[in-house]
């Protein structure tokens, strides 16, 4: 019993080191995005009211005084022959507009969230509501309507001296579920015979590997027409939708070109996991001159009628750093290769990014290099 105990555990033991480290697969709803799933952007004109002397004002936004003098008269009440325009100047009232995300497959009278943004020279839309403001698509057909408290999520105070602070951005803000939508978008996915699927990072590998993957358990289903596109048809006698559910989590290894992401003004690289760079030589120092200017007065001798003067005296001093000798990068080393490498040289980010550009020019890096 002792003997099989440690068969047991020598083969177990065995199976462990002969294993090779894990595949980081991804599942394909993660990778690709479906042809017709996606959202919709609507916008609309409004009004705010409420606004504690925060409002535009109606002598400097003619199309406030214009919208508001428009909806009193939808409501029965004429304003326009009561007073002039420079006797109506509420600062209570801001035009806005309104914009918003309609989510794919959004059913009539479900809520969505709206954001809203003053046009004119209004200073804060703290504390106002919304009046209905129906909601555009592409089309110009209204999609939802919005109506709510908006809530900008800003502070701000102000002093009789005329000091003030502000945080946050109180000219937007946005109102939770404030939107009811009002029409559907006609998409009939259940319908649909073939689907294509949009790579994020368009790969030719990616691409086949999804298509394989499918095939592999839904035979003749998929096709990878470009890098960019995968075409699937739903097996005779299932719909699209059941289809979809069943090949989104299947796991797919996608394929990343070799290429280092360098933002130059915070100094970030990013270097993907097949960069690769041949042999080469790389030095790397700084050289400092400073000048210090030391100025001296000279004093003449006494009774000697002359006049004090001022000596200039300059102190040049070059500093080069020291110890850092010439790396040698082998033909094909890797991202962590590299990575040692300039490390050992001591280099800053911004050094390894002139470093890297260099190592470009001379044709010893296998990568696209991608300035942000």
């Amino acid at each position: 019993m002792r003997l099989r105990v440690w068969l047991w555990i020598a083969a177990l033991f065995a199976s462990f080191c002969l294993a090779g480290p894990s595949a980081a697969a991804s599942r394909i709803k993660d990778i690709v995005q479906f042809e017709g799933v996606r959202g919709n952007k609507l916008i609309g004109y409004g009004l705010v009211v409420g606004l504690n002397g925060t409002g535009d004002s109606l002598l400097n936004a003619p199309m406030t005084l214009q919208s508001l003098e428009s909806m009193l008269e939808r409501l029965g009440i004429n304003t326009r022959a009561a007073a002039a325009a420079s006797q109506f100047n509420t600062k209570n009232v801001a035009a806005v507009m309104v914009t918003a995300d309609l989510p794919a497959f959004s059913a009539t009278g479900s809520q969505i969230d709206v954001t809203v943004s003053a046009m004119g020279d209004a200073k804060s839309l703290q504390g106002g509501t919304l009046l209905v403001t129906p909601l555009l698509g592409a089309d110009g057909e209204a999609y939802a309507v919005a109506q709510g408290k908006i809530e900008t999520g800003s502070v701000s105070a102000s002093g009789a001296s005329g000091s003030s602070i502000t945080r946050g951005v109180p000219t937007s803000g946005r109102i939770a579920a404030g939107a009811s939508v009002e029409r559907e978008v006609g998409f009939q996915l259940d319908s649909m015979q073939t689907l294509r699927l949009s790579l994020r990072n368009p790969d030719f590998t990616t691409a086949q590997r999804i298509a394989d993957v499918v095939n592999a358990q839904y035979p003749n289903t998929a096709s990878a027409e470009n890098p960019t596109i995968v075409a699937v048809h739903a097996p005779a006698g299932e719909s699209m939708m059941t289809f979809i559910t069943q090949i989104e989590d299947m796991e797919v290894e996608p394929e990343a070109p070799a290429k280092v992401v360098i933002d130059e003004d915070a100094g970030v690289i990013v270097m993907g996991e097949d960069v690769r760079v041949s042999t080469v030589a790389i030095a790397q120092g700084n050289l400092t001159i400073s000048v210090q200017e030391t100025p001296s007065a000279s004093q003449p001798l006494p009774f000697s009628q002359g006049t004090t003067t001022v000596v200039p005296k300059s102190d040049l001093k070059v500093d080069e750093d020291k110890g850092k000798k010439l790396l040698v990068i082998k033909e094909g080393a890797s991202l962590s290769s590299l990575v040692a490498g300039l490390n050992a040289l001591g280099v800053t980010p911004r050094d390894m990014i002139s470093i890297l550009q260099a190592i470009k020019t001379a044709g010893a890096l296998q990568a696209d290099i991608e300035v942000m």
